[in-house]
């Protein structure tokens, strides 16, 4: 008696984090907007290499023909140019990270506050994220997937 107390009282909702975030209306926008963005880094970054190999090319067919002082001035401009590509590639790297985080900051809010709403409406004592096979097994009778509603009320209230 008391097992089938404590597991009437266990209940709780479990789905996929990566689902619902993907399925709002509002990650679609997000995800134009920060492909707009890497695909401005990634021109950035194409045209500073293309830069750089231009320039290499001039140096190697003109190598043999410099007096020593000029061919080390020019290899270490290359390698001067060829640091400040990496650093920027480091920091555009960095850049979209961040500003993926910000532009999906709100998302990921919302998921979690209507996550306790829902939770709390339906006295779940947890909610499980079956993402990665966190839980490779869930017993339906003790747990409710809860995905399809949860993208229904994030996707409602995103529209309101």
């Amino acid at each position: 008696m008391w097992t089938a107390m404590a597991t009437a009282q266990a209940t709780f909702g479990y789905f996929s984090y990566s689902n619902v975030l993907t399925s709002m209306d509002d990650y679609a926008i997000v995800s134009a907007q920060l492909a707009q963005l890497r695909t401005q880094y990634d021109a950035e970054t194409k045209r500073v290499e293309d830069e750089f190999n231009t320039k290499y090319e001039a140096f190697l067919s003109e190598q043999k023909d410099l007096a020593l002082v000029i061919l080390q001035k020019r290899q270490a401009e290359l390698q001067e140019l060829m640091e400040k590509n990496i650093a920027f590639k480091e920091e555009a790297q960095r850049l979209l990270t961040a500003a993926e985080n910000d532009a999906l900051a709100p998302l990921h809010k919302r998921i979690c506050e209507t996550l306790q709403a829902l939770g709390y409406e339906r006295g779940y004592h947890f909610v499980i994220n079956t993402d990665a096979d966190a839980c490779p097994y869930i017993n339906p009778d003790y747990g409710e997937d809860i995905e399809a509603e949860l993208i229904s009320m994030l996707n409602l209230s995103s529209s309101n």
